[in-house]
């Protein structure tokens, strides 16, 4: 066990899920609002009303059912130690991490895994029921949009607080239809076989 804060990057009073916002120009410089939600440890109490109504929210139609299962936001819960971890859904990752850390923040244990949004082969979170697709956080996005993510509107304690702030965009090389084509198939299978592919390619093209 360490008796220490964890690294910066699961501290989970400053973690924050980040969604792009509209990108706008104000005085010569472009600008785009960020959207966050900022997570108290200390005042959630695991009651998991964020997972009703996130649920609730995305389902097809809207507002018919109801299946924590489908939330994008999941408690982690540890009530013999009493631990409540609010955690939203972010990226699919296809291996399981290989962090086991336990870390001692005011008095309680927490796992890396409790501050993890990620959805990997190692917990059933953040997957749909049915399809097994991944799920991730889309902060609730409707027209005419919400005041608030629904998961921050029904926390009661407080524990959930959503905030906009401006920050400066820098210019990025646009990638062309080629490039982000090429990722997509080596994430599939491998720069080796792709390698190998081309290098087929071009030799039958020769003959």
């Amino acid at each position: 066990m360490v008796t220490a804060l964890p690294p910066k990057r699961l501290r989970p009073e400053k973690r924050r899920a980040k969604v792009k916002g509209v990108v706008t120009v104000k005085d010569g410089a472009k600008k785009k609002t960020v959207k966050e939600i900022k997570v108290d440890l200390d005042k959630c109490i695991g009651c998991r009303a964020c997972e009703v109504a996130c649920s609730a929210f995305h389902a097809k139609p809207r507002y018919s059912s109801i299946n924590p299962a489908r939330a994008r936001i999941r408690v982690v819960v540890d009530e013999l130690n009493d631990v409540y971890v609010p955690i939203r859904a972010g990226d699919y990752t296809h291996a399981e991490c290989n962090g086991r850390h336990t870390y001692t923040i005011n008095g309680k244990k927490y796992t890396e895994c409790s501050f993890c949004g990620v959805s990997c082969p190692a917990r059933d979170f953040f997957k749909e029921p049915d399809s097994g697709l991944p799920l991730k956080c889309d902060m609730c996005e409707d027209d005419p949009p919400l005041s608030e993510p629904m998961c921050v509107q029904v926390c009661r304690c407080d524990a959930l607080t959503y905030v906009e702030r401006e920050e400066e965009v820098e210019e990025e090389e646009s990638r062309g239809e080629m490039e982000i084509g090429l990722e997509a198939l080596a994430n599939k299978y491998g720069m080796k076989k792709i390698v190998e592919t081309l290098a087929r390619m071009s030799i039958s093209k020769k003959g």
